[in-house]
């Protein structure tokens, strides 16, 4: 008699441990080491050699040796128009100095926090003592920098693991909270593509594991983190280019104004000096968006690694503002992967006791969690093998088959897979697949459940019901993504009904079912062919190529490690809407540039408005001195003091950003270059006419 068909229970989700954290968040940074690490740094980077890649900080830097030159030496160029050139010009130099400085501070400070996160991440990696195993089963301890791919290392309980690789042989359970974050162990065992790949710098807490390394010293996961966090290698974005190009020209323009403006001013007899002409250029280049640049980048791969995601590169993050189609696995990404056998569904007049016998049998070689999850169930029913495993054949899993089983010494061949696959095999020997197969395949398919047909040669002898379980809570992530206008395409290689089912459950709006590794390729360039930013989440070695060729690959913590090396974010979390996190990540960047480029701009304008019409007006045209600045000395040192000032004062939000909430980007967008905008335009005019006041009372005007 058939088993009672019941829909798969909820299975309770991992438990997290109170406070959740990501690794970056929870690790402690000593502030006092970080400021004066940045402080440091900032001097460092005062070196022409790398401040030829910035041109406005370029300008400045050369601005402040000639007025450092004119403080010794006020004669140098023949024109001295001050009572006190020394101080004047002493002055000038102080403040270009300063702006000069607090630009620099600013991206140091930023990768400071990153170099302190990196040195908390290198106390997980470290260099310890591994259990090389060799192919004649001898052991010998070895240092883990002298393990490299392909190399088998045994590891047991206390035992940190060297390297990152994969779950050969054993089960264990695995502490992954230095990464991670959280803190319940993770179960790892052979066979899983979920559960095989292990990270090197976690520990062992239970039983034992035989692990293939599968990354180089320095080339693991840990190494990527830290290289991540640490900015190591990082590469300008095509926007951080785009906006370097125009702040180019924006300094050229700048120059060629200033050249006409001192042509215009000695014209009226108040010529201008060198120490003054470069203070003038200093005080109008577009210092403020020059300054914090690079300290918007560094801090959106941080708030991208604050979400537990590992990426690349900041252009990776960049590209996912654009992301509008995501492509998903099923097992293991919206499921939680490892399908476990509930129920056996006899067929073709066959009773339980033989369906449990076939199952087995056909599963005693399948090392997978639902080969071994089958052999527990038939077990638990009685059925035991009844001949010697060392002289059976084993037919592994390929996609191309979606078939595995056992083939015996007396050449009867046993396998199980999916019910299409499986029909035509007996078809192919000649027989007819039972009628009743199809009502319950589509019973088990309509549960959610994945239904895989056992048979021995050309006779079926009934289906298996594996159990799948949806991730919690996806259903209203997947909403979010819809309402951000990604359109979400499950891939599986199950059947359309179990393939509907599960769409339906997790809340996906389409999905491709029967799909192999290569249809999955196809979906993916079709849709960039016309035109779409396409982002796959998957976890297992036959998504590799798919997250490869999509423009953002998205791996599951969880998955393999062929998975992790193809994409280019992993996702310590394996959530599979993660999306979300890093688009609200890389808009943030992209709005906080944003505001920083139209306030530097309209700061540019008073500042025009404060030095130019001093420089070319005469004592008697006062006019249009619309500040009421003391005089053009002023009005220079002035806004050079200003342009110093108001980057330390901007580095708070270069690295926390603008703040999304709940309205739409767009939205916040124009209310970011409305507040920016207009504070660009006061700020400046206060705080200049604030520093003249106290120019003046010390004697600098």
């Amino acid at each position: 008699m058939m088993q009672s068909l019941n829909p798969p229970s909820s299975r309770p989700p991992r438990p997290r441990s109170r406070d959740r954290r990501s690794s970056r968040q929870k690790m402690e940074v000593n502030l006092t080491q970080m400021y004066l690490r940045a402080v440091k740094d900032a001097f460092l980077k005062l070196n022409p050699r790398y401040l030829f890649s910035n041109p406005v900080l370029f300008l400045i830097w050369l601005g402040t040796i000639i007025s450092l030159v004119l403080t010794f030496s006020p004669n140098i160029f023949g024109l001295v128009i001050t009572k006190n050139p020394r101080l004047f010009h002493g002055s000038i130099t102080g403040a270009m100095f300063l702006l000069l400085w607090m630009s620099n501070f600013a991206q140091a400070l930023a990768e400071s926090r990153g170099k302190s996160q990196g040195n908390a991440l290198r106390t997980i990696k470290k260099e310890t003592i591994s259990k090389k195993l060799f192919p004649d089963g001898s052991i010998l301890e070895v240092s883990s920098n002298t393990l490299l791919p392909g190399d088998t290392i045994y590891v047991v309980t206390g035992d940190m693991i060297p390297a990152d690789g994969e779950v050969t042989m054993g089960v264990a359970s695995v502490d992954e909270s230095g990464i991670t974050g959280e803190s319940a162990p993770v179960l790892k065992e052979s066979g899983s593509d979920v559960a095989s790949s292990v990270t090197g710098g976690t520990k062992v807490i239970s039983d034992e594991l035989i692990i293939r390394v599968s990354a180089r010293p320095d080339e693991g996961f840990l190494d990527r983190m830290i290289a991540l966090v640490e900015g190591k290698d990082r590469k300008k974005t095509s926007l951080e280019v785009t906006l370097n190009i125009l702040l180019s020209l924006q300094g050229f323009l700048a120059v060629l104004v200033i050249i006409s403006v001192a042509a215009i001013a000695n014209f009226l007899g108040s010529p201008i000096s060198v120490s003054v002409f470069m203070g003038i250029l200093a005080a109008l280049l577009p210092t403020t968006i020059a300054g914090l640049l690079t300290t918007v980048s560094i801090a959106g791969v941080d708030k991208a690694a604050q979400c537990n995601v590992i990426a690349t590169s900041t252009r990776t993050i960049e590209t996912c503002t654009n992301v509008d189609t995501l492509f998903l696995d099923k097992t293991g990404t919206i499921t939680l992967g490892n399908r476990l056998a509930e129920s056996f569904f006899p067929l073709n007049n066959h009773s339980l006791e033989d369906l449990a016998y076939v199952s087995l049998a056909a599963s005693v070689l399948d090392d997978t969690p639902e080969g071994k999850s089958i052999v527990r169930l038939a077990e638990r029913l009685g059925a035991r093998i009844d001949f010697d495993r060392n002289f059976v054949e084993s037919v592994p899993f390929s996609a191309n088959s979606r078939m595995s089983g056992t083939n015996l010494p007396n050449g009867r061949m046993l396998r199980k897979g999916s019910v299409n696959a499986m029909i035509e095999f007996v078809r192919q020997m000649g027989e007819k697949e039972p009628q009743d197969i199809y009502t319950v395949y589509q019973r088990v398919a309509t549960a959610g459940g994945t239904p895989l047909a056992v048979a021995v040669d050309g006779d079926i002898f009934g289906i298996i019901y594996l159990k799948d379980i949806i991730k919690p809570g996806i259903r209203d992530r997947f909403y979010q993504l819809r309402r951000m206008g990604v359109h979400t395409t499950m891939l599986t290689g199950d059947n359309s009904i179990t393939a509907a089912a599960i769409a339906k459950e997790a809340g996906v709006e389409n999905f491709i079912a029967d799909a192999t590794p290569e249809d999955k390729i196809n979906v993916i360039l079709g849709s960039q062919k016309e035109g779409k930013i396409v982002a796959m989440t998957g976890d297992g070695t036959n998504d590799a190529s798919a997250l490869r060729q999509a423009n953002i690959g998205i791996a599951m913590n969880t998955g393999t490690q062929a998975a992790k090396e193809a994409a280019n974010i992993v996702d310590l979390d394996s959530d599979p809407t993660k999306l979300i996190d890093i688009i609200n990540v890389s808009q943030q960047l992209f709005m906080t540039r944003g505001a920083l480029a139209i306030f530097s701009l309209t700061n540019d304008v008073a500042k025009y408005f404060a030095i130019l019409p001093l420089i070319v007006a005469s004592a008697e045209i006062q006019s249009l001195n619309v500040m009421n600045l003391t005089s053009a000395k002023s009005a220079v040192l002035s806004s050079l003091i200003y342009s110093a000032l108001i980057i330390p004062a901007l580095i708070p939000f270069a690295i926390t950003g603008v703040k999304l909430k709940t309205r739409k980007s767009d939205r916040i967008l124009s209310l970011s270059i409305l507040i920016f905008g207009v504070s660009g335009i006061v700020v400046p005019f206060v705080t200049i006419k604030l520093i003249d006041i106290a120019i003046t009372a010390i004697g600098l005007a």
